[in-house]
């Protein structure tokens, strides 16, 4: 468990020169210079057979793209995996939800294999047990950007790392339901103005017109997790 040692983060990539990245600026990059998380990045082409480092071969079967060999990314494995979770960022990976994130921010240590090409041979897959995590129904270039978005989806729940602790259990989908619309100065802006209750001082008050306001907005916007709400407060 994570506790109050730092989160070791092992990233194994052809691009290793992408990390931190965005991870290196706010409030994840405050807390990787004070040690509350730590980051290695490992260049799988570092390990291929070839002068050109040729770490794809063509699919078995045919078809297009290329396929990650697991002989390479195997070897990578082998050297650099010393247990934890080992995630590969996969578009038919299990969605990343906010439940997964804090299962990750409470490990020790993450090992995340960035996807390329057609994917990953899936021998080596088997072989060391990685989970496949999409970040969503979509395709991109690679799997360093999804490794990056889930990593700042991680990092923040770090402790130490959000300023505020308040304020991560209030966020959306912590509690099953979308976050409620904020305000702050001024009171009135071009005509349209906060909402009386959050002026008034009234804790209570406040408290049921935020949950008001997030029940609407999600079962406005997302109706299958206003669905998920109502059946979790009937079980």
């Amino acid at each position: 468990m994570n506790g109050e040692s730092p989160l070791k983060v092992k990233v194994l990539t052809i691009f290793p020169e992408l990390f931190p990245g965005f991870l290196g600026y706010s409030l994840t990059g405050r807390a990787l210079a004070e040690n509350k998380w730590s980051l290695e990045t490992v260049n799988i082409r570092d390990f291929a057979f070839d002068r050109h480092g040729s770490v794809d071969d063509t699919p078995a079967g045919g078809g297009a793209g290329m396929v990650m060999r697991p002989d390479v990314l195997g070897a990578a494995l082998k050297r650099h995996y010393s247990g934890g979770r080992l995630i590969n960022m996969s578009p038919r990976g299990k969605p990343l939800t906010q439940k997964l994130v804090r299962e990750l921010a409470a490990e020790s240590e993450l090992t995340i294999i960035c996807s390329r090409f057609e994917g990953i041979d899936e021998r080596v897959l088997e072989a060391y047990g990685a989970e496949d995590v999409s970040i969503g129904d979509y395709i991109l270039t690679g799997g360093e950007q999804a490794a990056c978005i889930m990593l700042d989806a991680v990092i923040r729940l770090l402790p130490g790392v959000l300023g505020n602790a308040e304020s991560a259990a209030s966020e959306s989908f912590e509690t099953g339901l979308l976050e409620y619309p904020q305000y702050t100065k001024p009171a009135v802006w071009e005509g349209r103005e906060v909402p009386e209750v959050l002026l008034s001082g009234h804790h209570r008050r406040i408290e049921d017109w935020r949950l008001a306001q997030s029940e609407e907005v999600t079962k406005v916007r997302r109706p299958d997790l206003w669905k998920k709400y109502l059946d979790s407060k009937t079980n």
